[in-house]
């Protein structure tokens, strides 16, 4: 759960931050027309700079930023039987997937783990622990490498980029309407911007943020399924349900709060938690492979 709060903390800290610095800047006064009224369509093009920047600038760096926090190990030339067969293993499943071949790596880790990552679909990067590698079966590992591939194949990083640029946009938008509104009508502030519009802005920003991020989680939990169907079309269902039992017996390994959401597997919580959670409980996936048809 602490990933997944410090997740959350990062997006809404460049969305304040970039809000702030516009502020200082004097390019937040296109939110006065004439010192009186909000130009809702400047704004929403404002909100949609502030909203998009932070998320495209991640996925931009998203390989780069990965080998680094994880400490990936890129095979350009496998040194052993299990790096060739690797290696093997995920070009034979892009080219099944239609995708390019990803860069395939490994990172030290005791606890199995696995993550895909990348701007595009042909320049991807696919990453495994050495704990998956030596922890679980051929066939295991096969099916956590397709669960990856078809993370690139249905182009969720992209994806998720965008709804959480799409989120940020509307939280920043609506958190300025919000400020706008109680600095003019409760404090009745006739000119520019008194402090309750800052105040009350980065208030709601917070708050409207948390919601929004309960909207990109809910995703990240979708696609999470879908990538397991992936994952069963290339490396066959059983194959997928053993790995899913692996993990579950043993627990995936932690992954920084920037990739948590790409990994094999994710946090356990209940209750409201739930609702930041990257991934569905693993007792969940494995029942809708097993309901799945073929």
């Amino acid at each position: 759960m602490k990933r997944i709060l410090l997740f959350v903390a990062t997006n809404l800290a460049i969305m304040l931050l970039l809000g702030i610095v516009l502020s200082l800047l004097g390019i937040d006064t296109i939110l006065d027309a004439q010192g009186s009224d909000l130009d809702l369509g400047k704004l929403l093009i404002l909100s949609a700079v502030v909203g998009f920047t932070g998320s495209l600038f991640s996925l931009a760096i998203s390989k780069w930023s990965a080998k680094r926090m994880m400490g990936v190990r890129v095979i350009t030339q496998p040194a052993n039987a299990a790096e060739s067969w690797l290696v093997g293993t995920v070009q034979r499943q892009a080219q099944q997937a239609g995708i390019g071949m990803p860069e395939v790596g490994i990172f030290d880790s005791p606890e199995p783990n696995a993550f895909a990552t990348g701007a595009r679909r042909d320049a991807a990067l696919v990453a495994v622990s050495t704990g998956l590698l030596q922890g679980m079966s051929q066939r295991e590992v096969e099916a956590v490498v397709g669960h990856e591939v078809s993370h690139v194949a249905n182009g969720d990083m992209v994806t998720l980029t965008l709804i959480q640029g799409v989120v940020n946009t509307f939280v920043f938008f609506l958190s300025r309407v919000i400020g706008h509104f109680v600095d003019r009508v409760i404090f009745k502030t006739e000119e520019g911007h008194g402090p309750a519009f800052l105040i009350t802005s980065i208030v709601a920003q917070l708050v409207l943020g948390l919601f929004a991020m309960m909207i990109v989680m809910w995703f990240s939990r979708q696609r999470e399924f879908r990538a397991d169907s992936g994952g069963a079309r290339l490396a066959g269902r059983e194959s997928m349900i053993g790995a899913l039992e692996r993990l579950q017996q043993r627990h995936a390994g932690p992954l920084p709060e920037k990739m948590a959401a790409f990994g094999i597997s994710g946090a356990v919580a209940s209750g409201l938690k739930r609702l930041f959670m990257t991934h569905p409980p693993i007792e969940e996936r494995i029942a809708a492979l097993r309901a799945s048809v073929g």
